[in-house]
Parts: C-alpha cells; sequence; structure tokens
C-alpha cells in the first residue's frame, strides 16, 4: 500500500526543485518580514504555476462559467481542455480578462485568503497549509499560499510539488471517505456503549420488576388468607385494628399494582429502544463493511499507480473493463476527469451525463444505447434523473449500479470486482 505523507513529501520536494531557477523571481526572498504587504496578481506567479492553479483552484464547471461571463463562443460547447488551455494563456496577462480571472479565483477562495492573510512569516504560511492539506481543503489554501506577499520560492516548490503529486494520484476525494469511516467507527463505538449502558439499566429494571411481583404474589397472598379466614370464623363485631389493617393491605396491594404498571411500560420503552439500537448498529455495520470495501478499492488503486503498474500500460488485471463503455449520470463535475482517467486506465470507455442540470435529459436514451452499463451515484443526482436511468436500462436490457456516494472511491469499487456481472432489476 502506497503510504501517501511519505511519498507526498519526497516526491514534491524533487518535482519543484526542479522548477527553482524558474520561480526565484516570482518568488523573492521576502526576509524575515515581507516588504511588500500586497498579495501578487496571478500574471505575478510563475508561468509554470499557472497550469496548477488553474486545475486546482477552480472546477470545470467553474471554469465554464467564467468563459459563459466572457461570452466565450465555445464556453458551451468546447472540450474541458480547451477550456483550461485558454484560462491558463489568461493567466499570464496584466489584461482585463486577466483581471476577471484573478477577480473570480479570489471570490471563489476568499474565506482562505482572509484566514492565510493573518500570516506574517513564511513559517506561518506553511502551518497554515499544513494544516489544509491534512483537512482536506486544497484549492482555497493553494491559492492563498501562491498569492501571500510572505511566500518565497522554497515554499511555493513544496506546495506545488505537493499538488502536483496529488494530482497523480486520482485526486484527494479518498480523504473524505477515510474521514467519513472513521467518523462511522466512533460512532459505532460510541453506540456499543450506549448499549451496554441501556442493557444494565433494562437488567437493574427486570430485577426490580421481578421483585415487586414477588412482594405483589406476596400480598395478594395474605389478603386471601385474610379473606379466608373471615368467611370461616367471622366475628360479630370486628376489631377496628383489623378492619384498618386489611385497608392498608388493600392499598398497598393497589399500590404495588400501579408501580409495577409504570415499571411494565417502563421496561417495554427500554425493549423497544434497544430493538432500535440494534437496527442502528446493523446499518452502520453494514456502511462500515461498504467503507472498507471502498477504501480497499483506493488503496488497491494507488498502489498500481505507485508501481506503475496499469498507468503504465500493463494488462489492467482482475478489474479489466475489456472495452466496456460506463455511463456515468449526475457526481460533482470537478470529478469528471479523475473517473474517466480511472476508467481508461482500467481499458473502459466512460460517457457523462450531469443528469439535468446543464445537460438534456432527452440525450439519456441514446448514450443508455451506447453503454453496456450505467452508474450513478444516489447523493448527486435527482430523483427523477436516478428513476429515469432504471426505466430506460430495464427497457434496453441494460444493467445499472446505483453508488452509495459521488466519490471515487466509490466508482473504483463498484468497477474492480472482476469482470463486471450485474442482472437486469
Amino acid at each position: 500500500m502506497v503510504h501517501l505523507p511519505v511519498l507526498r513529501r519526497s516526491a514534491a520536494g524533487a518535482v519543484g526543485a526542479l522548477l527553482h531557477d524558474e520561480w526565484a523571481a516570482a518568488f523573492p526572498d521576502p526576509g524575515p518580514t515581507p516588504a511588500c504587504t500586497r498579495r501578487a496578481r496571478i500574471w505575478d506567479i510563475a508561468p509554470n504555476l499557472h497550469c496548477s492553479v488553474i486545475g486546482t483552484c477552480l472546477s470545470t464547471g467553474e471554469l465554464r462559467q467564467f468563459f459563459v461571463k466572457l461570452g466565450d463562443a465555445d464556453a458551451r460547447t468546447g472540450s474541458d481542455h480547451l477550456l483550461h488551455g485558454r484560462a491558463v494563456q489568461l493567466a499570464g496577462q496584466r489584461g482585463t480578462t486577466g483581471k476577471l480571472l484573478h477577480k473570480t479565483l479570489d471570490r471563489r477562495h476568499d474565506t482562505a485568503v482572509r484566514r492565510f492573510a493573518k500570516a506574517g512569516t513564511a513559517g506561518e504560511v506553511r502551518r497554515l497549509w499544513l494544516q489544509s492539506f491534512e483537512q482536506g481543503d486544497i484549492p482555497g489554501a493553494y491559492w492563498a499560499v501562491l498569492t501571500h506577499p510572505a511566500t518565497d520560492v522554497v515554499l511555493a516548490q513544496e506546495v506545488f510539488g505537493e499538488v502536483h503529486m496529488l494530482s497523480h494520484m486520482v485526486g484527494s476525494s479518498n480523504r473524505l471517505d477515510i474521514a467519513r469511516l472513521r467518523r462511522a467507527e466512533q460512532g459505532l463505538a460510541e453506540r456499543d456503549d450506549t448499549i451496554s449502558r441501556q442493557q444494565a439499566r433494562l437488567k437493574r429494571a427486570a430485577e426490580e420488576r421481578t421483585g415487586l411481583l414477588l412482594r405483589l404474589e406476596a400480598l395478594e397472598g395474605l389478603a386471601a388468607r385474610a379473606r379466608r379466614e373471615r368467611s370461616m370464623a367471622p366475628l360479630p363485631a370486628p376489631a377496628p385494628a383489623r378492619v384498618e389493617d386489611a385497608d392498608t393491605l388493600r392499598r398497598k396491594l393497589n399500590d404495588e399494582k400501579a408501580h409495577a404498571g409504570v415499571l411494565a411500560v417502563r421496561l417495554a420503552e427500554a425493549e423497544e429502544a434497544l430493538r432500535s439500537a440494534g437496527h442502528c448498529i446493523a446499518a452502520l455495520e453494514a456502511r462500515e463493511k461498504t467503507l472498507q470495501t471502498e477504501l480497499a478499492a483506493f488503496e488497491a488503486e494507488l498502489a498500481d499507480d505507485g508501481a506503475c503498474g496499469r498507468g503504465c500500460g500493463e494488462d489492467a488485471g482482475p478489474g479489466d473493463l475489456a472495452g466496456r463503455r460506463l455511463l456515468y449520470v449526475g457526481g460533482r463535475p470537478g470529478l469528471i476527469g479523475a473517473l474517466r482517467t480511472v476508467t481508461a486506465r482500467r481499458g473502459g470507455t466512460m460517457l457523462a451525463h450531469d443528469g439535468g442540470i446543464e445537460d438534456n435529459t432527452a440525450l439519456l436514451p441514446g448514450l443508455i444505447s451506447q453503454a453496456d452499463i450505467a452508474l450513478f451515484p444516489v447523493d448527486c443526482v435527482s430523483h427523477a434523473a436516478a428513476g429515469r436511468i432504471k426505466t430506460l436500462c430495464r427497457q434496453a436490457g441494460k444493467p445499472f449500479i446505483p453508488l452509495r456516494s459521488a466519490s471515487i472511491a466509490a466508482f473504483i469499487a463498484a468497477i474492480a470486482a472482476p469482470p463486471i456481472e450485474v442482472k437486469v432489476p
């Protein structure tokens, strides 16, 4: 398994060192206290960084919307690669379009820029970057570091190297899945502790109920014996003390019956809570098993990348798609490129449709007829689009796979089983 932090640090330093001379002019040494407090503009940044800035700090959807506002003729129909290349060219221009691109990035990452603005030295900027990196908040922190007045060439190299290597490891969405898995495991442990306490309370309540029932039986026996004695030897004038004793016993008997009824209700409520907790545990265990499967598939993908396996043109192995065409509907626009790369590396082709946000839903029948299998993330596609996909797949006799989430890990886990064989529902 590839250990991400170690690989990230070693590879990042090697990549950044290759570009030291070209960046020295763009990131002069600010000294102990930066002489200039003005943030760098995008055209001030070294040209070699423009590609990574555009690709990391703006999603394909945001970039396309930027060109729509500029009135670009290819804004709606051009490929993602075409728009990316144009944006990289605009990043080096000081004119109106370059300023608009800079303002777009500033607005998109305003929170990160304001947080990094509190840093006064390169060391403080590095500390904030490492915090953001560990939390998976890469785009905003990357933009804030490269434009910060305290950033020097060494820090710029480190940050660029880490982002560069992340792009070779199919994005950082696995961090979100790992975090979800850890939260699920923590929730499961807390649930087990809660159930243990509930079981202890139920045991005490059952013991108390048993004791009360025994006392109730004893009181009922005493009352029955008193009635028999009165019927067998009735007194002409019962002593007031005996009548008073019988009344007292009846009150106690009624009180104990009422208390036993309350305990029975509490016991029923506790048993219902225990059953509900059991259902929650089963759901958490199923979710944990799914996340473990997705994590294992993702780690296998990273291991293959690190060892230059399928990525170097060798046979794809057990997960080979063998030329199958996948249709991916919905999901997050920023991950479509990574999903295409994973599919291509496994010997398949991926068609994509956003589920009706910008793409016309009338295209779905044609896309499904071209595809061998359809996939859609249930957390990032409309109910109408999901129902439409299922109906069209059944009509066309094509299989479909609902994915747990729009993450790369869920996608890899779905296509990792060799080969994909899904019966039509």
